[in-house]
């Protein structure tokens, strides 16, 4: 079988139903809307979620929690988890994610600072505690804020 020769499915095909064009066609003069009515009008029909007065689900249901729309999603990273790089290592997020510590940036990486370092790290994030920042520095590495 090649591609010239493929086919849809018997019956998957069908003509689009063309309303309102006679009698003949049998769906004429009221194009299957009935008579009278909301639906019947142009621009008839209720509006998304509208149960003909009665409460809506969506007031019905109870609401739960709030989420601010100005909060950040920042990806928290410990001392302890440098641990695996090299000494003299650049970390930034290239190196965090080729070692499975981040998969998605959001919006941004923080490093903690629970744990011990004893390697000279060059640490490229978003932001640092100030514990973390203090002991990568003791440990003669630097920080620097993306």
């Amino acid at each position: 079988m090649t591609l010239s020769e493929l086919k849809p499915a018997p019956g998957s095909k069908s003509k689009r139903f063309r309303r309102g064009r006679g009698h003949a066609s049998g769906n004429g003069k009221t194009a299957g809307r009935g008579h009278k009515g909301q639906n019947a009008r142009s621009g008839g029909g209720v509006r998304l979620g509208f149960e003909g007065g009665q409460m809506p689900l969506y007031r019905r249901l109870p609401k739960r929690g709030f989420k601010c729309i100005n909060s950040k999603d920042i990806v928290v990273i410990n001392l302890r988890q440098l641990q695996n790089f090299e000494d003299g290592a650049v970390i930034d997020f290239v190196a965090l994610k080729s070692k499975g510590l981040v998969s998605k940036l959001r919006d941004g990486i923080k490093i903690l600072g629970s744990g011990d370092v004893n390697k000279k790290f060059t640490v490229r994030v978003n932001y640092f505690s100030e514990s973390a920042k203090k002991k990568i520095e003791a440990a003669g590495g630097t920080t620097e804020v993306v």
